[in-house]
């Protein structure tokens, strides 16, 4: 029975490599002479640090800009609050989001249900698994996913005969 699995992957290396050439951005801009503004990274979180908040959404517009030019989709970044540290100086967490999250999960499970094709959805950890008797209908369901689910990015993995 062919089937493919929905997936939230994203590249760790070029996280690594777009956080390099932002650090080495903001060591060369003038506007950012003498002060300590920095990403460093920590698995899937990220921590950006400036000395106050105008900077900091510089930065942030920076780290942006070369994700996305590295081909990482930008809205598997959850941004978290701006933090006050030591004096005047400000950090803001930006977690990147991986994996099929459980309640978009049964949103596309149900998605696919109403839609009437004939596949089925099944979860699998943090991938959906879509299973058909016909192929065509499986690139139905694919293209019923792409076009309704906007919020996140997803991949589609693993198509089997």
């Amino acid at each position: 029975m062919p089937s493919f699995d929905i997936v939230s992957e994203v590249d760790k290396q070029e996280i690594r490599n777009a956080i390099d050439q932002v650090n080495k951005e903001v060591g060369t801009r003038f506007d950012f002479k003498g002060s300590d503004a920095r990403v460093e990274q920590s698995d899937y979180t990220l921590t950006i640090y400036a000395d106050d908040e105008f900077k900091l959404s510089q930065v942030l517009d920076i780290l942006m800009a070369k994700l996305a030019k590295r081909n990482v989709d930008v809205r598997c970044l959850d941004k978290g609050g701006v933090e006050k540290v030591s004096g005047n100086k400000a950090k803001q967490q930006v977690t990147v989001k991986t994996g099929v999250e459980s309640e978009l999960a049964k949103k596309i499970i149900r998605l696919v249900k109403d839609s009437k094709l004939k596949v089925q959805g099944s979860i699998q950890g943090e991938a959906v698994r879509i299973s058909g008797a016909k192929r065509d209908t499986l690139q139905e369901a694919i293209q019923l996913v792409k076009k309704s689910v906007t919020e996140f990015p997803l991949q589609f993995q693993n198509f089997r005969e």
